[in-house]
């Protein structure tokens, strides 16, 4: 039997629940997921745990893992995985590095994980893929060794010839460098 005071009192019961906070204003909301994005992006190579993702976007790992399912429909796990995937694919394909090589490079701790996340997402192991790819011909690979260099961060003051003309500095601080005196 229904009453008026029963249903009032339902009412109440369900109403006494502590309002739930305002969530982030969805800008705001997107602007935090797409910083840990970016973040993910840039240090996929090295070793990135959930804490530290969510830390980017300023949200607790819990937190986070919902909202950046929700936003990019997979998980950063799953995302982080991806983008590893993607780019050793670019390296097999590019590169005369081994498969363990890329696979250290792209950030996987092992190669076994490696071999096995590579062949689920793409349907063929990374032996395969780079046979393949050498197979279809294009240019040559560029050689590990330049890869390697190419890749290597550098300061912003180091000085190189990467201007093209040998003896010139690469940074912008030239006073205190001197051109190399000609033999007599």
């Amino acid at each position: 039997m229904t009453t008026a005071a029963g249903a009032g009192a339902r009412a109440g019961a369900a109403g006494a629940t502590a309002p739930r906070p305002s969530p982030r204003g969805a800008t705001e909301r997107a602007t935090c997921l797409r910083r840990a994005r970016d973040f993910i992006d840039q240090g996929f190579a090295q070793p990135l745990d959930l804490a530290q993702m969510a830390a980017a976007a300023g949200f607790s790992r819990t937190h986070f893992a919902h909202a950046f399912k929700a936003a990019y429909g997979e998980s950063p796990a799953a995302y982080l995985t991806r983008r590893r995937v993607e780019r050793a694919k670019d390296l097999l394909r590019i590169s005369n590095l081994t498969v363990t090589e890329v696979s250290m490079l792209v950030g996987f701790s092992s190669l076994g994980s490696f071999s096995s996340r590579f062949s689920a997402l793409v349907g063929l192991s990374p032996s395969a893929y780079q046979r393949h790819h050498a197979a279809l011909g294009g240019p040559p690979p560029v050689p590990g060794c330049f890869l390697m260099e190419w890749s290597r961060p550098r300061g912003r003051d180091a000085v190189g010839t990467s201007s093209g003309t040998a003896g010139e500095p690469h940074s912008a601080d030239s006073a205190t460098w001197e051109k190399p005196r000609a033999r007599r």
